[in-house]
């Protein structure tokens, strides 16, 4: 049997500031997710992202679920792995650091 397979774009290029936050995704079918985040610009001084994966039973309630991604001091491409998660995904965090702001896309990859 094939493997389902999807990659969506959540965000693309959009600047964040105190919070990261992703749109939520439905992913229910997929037994693994890979989120992407694309850093492009962080400024500010001390700047830094804390980002983690968050899952929900409806997609508006939000628990952490325990996948974190690296603390985020400088851009480039980083990744985190999730495979049990119910239905509802996203990313969520926090941005810190005197006037921080962060230009970030996030992707999904889901796979069955």
């Amino acid at each position: 049997m094939m493997r389902q397979f999807h990659a969506a774009a959540v965000e693309r290029r959009k600047y964040f500031k105190g919070e990261i936050s992703s749109h939520p995704m439905e992913a229910g079918w997929a037994g693994e997710a890979i989120f992407f985040l694309i850093v492009e610009e962080l400024k500010g001084k001390d700047a830094r992202v804390n980002a983690f994966v968050e899952i929900s039973a409806d997609g508006i309630n939000w628990i952490r679920e325990g996948a974190a991604f690296p603390v985020i001091d400088q851009p480039g491409h980083y990744f985190c792995k999730v495979s049990h998660f119910g239905n509802w995904l996203r990313i969520n965090g926090e941005i810190s650091g005197q006037n921080a702001e962060v230009k970030a896309s996030v992707h999904l990859h889901l796979k069955s």
